[in-house]
């Protein structure tokens, strides 16, 4: 768990997608989330944890469902959100959190 600690720790925000592949809400929230890369670009980065495949993790941040969206700043929880959104209200949530 390493590198998932190094990068959360890192200057630049991150938004980290906990999802499973069997969820429909996270299936529809990947295009969502392209589009926030696409526009916010290296304001955020976005990282994405399988729930399933990545199960110590999404029970150290007590992920209790899917999706979850909990953003990071220098290690530090800033915000954190389960269930999806549009792309406005995830944006809006990072900027005024960041």
């Amino acid at each position: 768990m390493g590198k998932f600690s190094d990068i959360v720790k890192s200057e630049t925000p991150t938004l980290v997608d906990f999802f499973a592949t069997w969820c429909g809400p996270c299936q529809a929230m990947s295009p969502v989330l392209d589009k926030l890369k696409a526009e916010m670009g290296s304001q955020v980065r976005v990282l994405k944890i399988d729930v399933d495949k990545n199960q110590e993790v999404a029970a150290k941040f007590k992920v209790r469902g899917v999706p979850t969206f909990v953003l990071f700043k220098k290690g530090e929880i800033v915000w954190r959100q389960s269930g999806g959104m549009d792309l406005s209200t995830l944006k809006n949530k990072i900027k005024s959190s960041i």
